[in-house]
């Protein structure tokens, strides 16, 4: 079997950061294949218009199809490009991010036509099912949780909350929380801010720390690095959103917390909350505001051991890897039997 997989995110400078990247090459090394970017443009945030995409590829894609079995695309959301009409082998189609639950899709009689579209959570599941869609399959993403050592918090204050959901554009300093999360710390001297960073608007988060006064109590780490070292060294992770399409739906950075046992902090808006909710593994922030996380973190703390012990068996026991790889794996057998 071989996969062509297409990603329409610009291609990244440091893809070892990229958790869409890292799932994909994970695929890849066990389905066989290749990747390519069908993004022409080389930043997020850029104006060139979606339904261009993977036109420029075209014959290159039709050439590869006498090589392949399927195509498998990664999206943030479930637009149909023009250029997959154009193809001839079997298309299934990720939608990597979380889906408004009042979204509703033009594109609905040509994603039914497509072989499978896979969704990462119950929420989005039911609503694609709700636009009519019936070729839906939930598959809940992994990671190799084999990598992640739990280790005891840190035993002083202050507290400390890890954010690895880095803004991609100027306008998610304040849609994923990042200007939130300042206020926060600028309103409690006992907590205190790690951010893994990924060199975009580096500079410009430098001089909103500095011009918050934070430097003493924010750090930024703009380097690859061991996440177990970094989450040996806090208390619990966070990612926040306004709505559930600027994330995935369940965020990397949140499911290796709790594989190392780190509880987390998590929009209601993001479908990963309603495991959360579920599982007790953390605390939902019921707004992107300052005070909303505070309020979480209270509540958080509250409980701190029991969400601790919930956070490392749902990361250790729920998002396996091997068993995601095993159900693409037959998804896509599935899909070339059609």
């Amino acid at each position: 079997m071989r996969v062509l997989y297409h990603l329409t995110i610009p291609q990244p400078l440091a893809p070892e950061l990229d958790a869409i990247v890292q799932e994909v090459e994970a695929l890849r090394a066990a389905a066989g294949g290749e990747i390519i970017y069908v993004n022409p443009t080389r930043y997020h945030g850029s104006r060139f218009p979606e339904r261009l995409y993977g036109l420029h590829r075209l014959p290159d894609l039709l050439r590869r199809e006498t090589d392949i079995d399927v195509h498998h695309i990664y999206n943030a959301r479930p637009y149909l490009f023009p250029y997959l009409r154009l193809l001839r082998k079997p298309v299934v189609y990720t939608v990597a991010a979380g889906l408004r639950s009042t979204e509703r899709s033009r594109d609905r009689d040509r994603l039914a036509a497509l072989a499978r579209i896979i969704v990462n959570s119950t929420r989005d599941l039911e609503t694609l099912r709700g636009w009519g869609l019936r070729n839906v399959e939930l598959i809940r993403p992994g990671i190799d949780v084999s990598r992640f050592r739990p280790a005891p918090p840190p035993a002083d204050p202050p507290f400390t909350l890890l954010m690895g959901s880095a803004p991609w554009t100027l306008d998610q300093f304040g849609s994923k929380g990042v200007d939130a999360l300042l206020q926060a710390v600028q309103a409690r001297s006992d907590l205190r801010l790690v951010f893994l960073w990924r060199g975009l608007l580096y500079e410009e988060m430098q001089r909103r720390i500095a011009q918050a006064e934070l430097g003493q109590r924010v750090t930024i780490i703009n380097q690859h690095v061991d996440v177990n070292d970094v989450l040996a060294q806090v208390h619990a992770a966070v990612v926040l959103a306004h709505d559930a399409t600027l994330v995935k739906a369940y965020p990397h950075s949140l499911m290796e917390a709790l594989a190392a046992g780190r509880p987390v902090l998590i929009s209601r808006a993001i479908p990963m909350a309603d495991t959360v909710e579920q599982t007790h593994c953390g605390q939902i922030v019921d707004a992107v505001d300052a005070r909303s996380v505070l309020d979480a973190l209270a509540r958080l703390k509250v409980n701190y051991e029991s969400h601790r012990r919930a956070a490392l068996a749902v990361g250790q026991r729920d998002f396996s890897r091997q068993v995601c790889i095993e159900a693409h794996l037959r998804l896509y057998a599935s899909v070339q039997t059609r």
